[in-house]
């Protein structure tokens, strides 16, 4: 694979990957966020509507506290806001890279830059991938153990 070609395909790929990732965990960890906060702002405007029995919004008042607690589950299951951070941190710093490398900046500065290119953006992406096997790994140990 020559210097182009790794930059289209990998670097280039990558960047766009993690750029989409990130957005979309941004997108559903503010969105669910956001739901959270107003189904939570009905409960007490509903609550202060209780006049005697009023069976109906005594339901609709629990069956809100169910969606606060599915959604507030569901944001902690799937690390909404840790893996927007870390996936734009990420895309971040192959952005960076690039940009040292292709203005010939300081690691780059030098005879070969490309090998050294190669193993920075590889090492950023492994460590990635090193991390999310590390939440796998932890997640079924935790269910076995």
């Amino acid at each position: 694979m020559d210097q182009n070609e790794y930059i289209e395909k990998r670097l280039d790929g990558q960047t766009e990957w993690y750029d989409k990732k990130a957005q979309s965990n941004h997108h559903w960890h503010k969105g669910l966020r956001i739901l959270e906060i107003i189904i939570a702002a009905f409960v007490p405007f509903l609550a202060g509507y209780i006049t005697g029995s009023a069976p109906l919004i005594k339901i609709t008042i629990g069956f809100l506290g169910v969606l606060i607690v599915i959604i507030t589950g569901i944001i902690g299951l799937c690390k909404l806001q840790e893996n927007w951070i870390e996936y734009r941190t990420t895309c971040e710093s192959l952005i960076h890279e690039k940009y040292l490398f292709e203005t010939k900046t300081e690691p780059y500065n030098t005879q070969d830059p490309f090998p050294l290119l190669v193993q920075r953006v590889e090492t950023l992406i492994s460590k990635e991938n090193t991390n999310w096997a590390r939440y796998v790994t932890a997640k079924k140990e935790k269910k076995n153990g």
